[in-house]
């Protein structure tokens, strides 16, 4: 059984609205609206994205674990970071202000790194 009051309270520690998640997770306010009062049961599928969106577990969603960055079944738990190649992003979608950026918005993002780098060399000697 889900934990309803979590989904809520995860909403509102972000000070998020009911809109904003909705728009995030590509559903009805209503139908997100629904999950948080124990009206609507969410697929699997929105429950995942809804612990992706709250950067939280499933189970934690789910009522299995107390600690929003806990799992059930601790040999999943991924404390590492991962590199990202910015030149090479087959596999992931960036994205500011929950917007996706297109190929271009990459492409200028490296170049502006590259350049600001380049400028915070130090003077080389002559």
């Amino acid at each position: 059984m889900m934990n309803l009051n979590r989904l809520m309270a995860l909403r509102k520690e972000r000070n998020w609205s009911l809109q904003y998640v909705s728009d995030q997770l590509g559903m009805a306010k209503s139908t997100y609206a629904g999950y948080e009062s124990g009206y609507r049961r969410p697929s699997l599928e929105a429950i995942t994205a809804m612990a992706d969106l709250f950067h939280t577990s499933v189970d934690y969603i789910l009522g299995r674990v107390d600690e929003p960055g806990a799992y059930a079944d601790q040999s999943n738990r991924q404390d590492e970071k991962t590199t990202v190649d910015l030149n090479n992003l087959e596999s992931c979608m960036l994205s500011v202000d929950g917007q996706a950026l297109s190929e271009e918005e990459i492409r200028q993002f490296i170049a502006f790194i590259k350049a600001k780098r380049e400028l915070e060399q130090p003077a080389r000697s002559k």
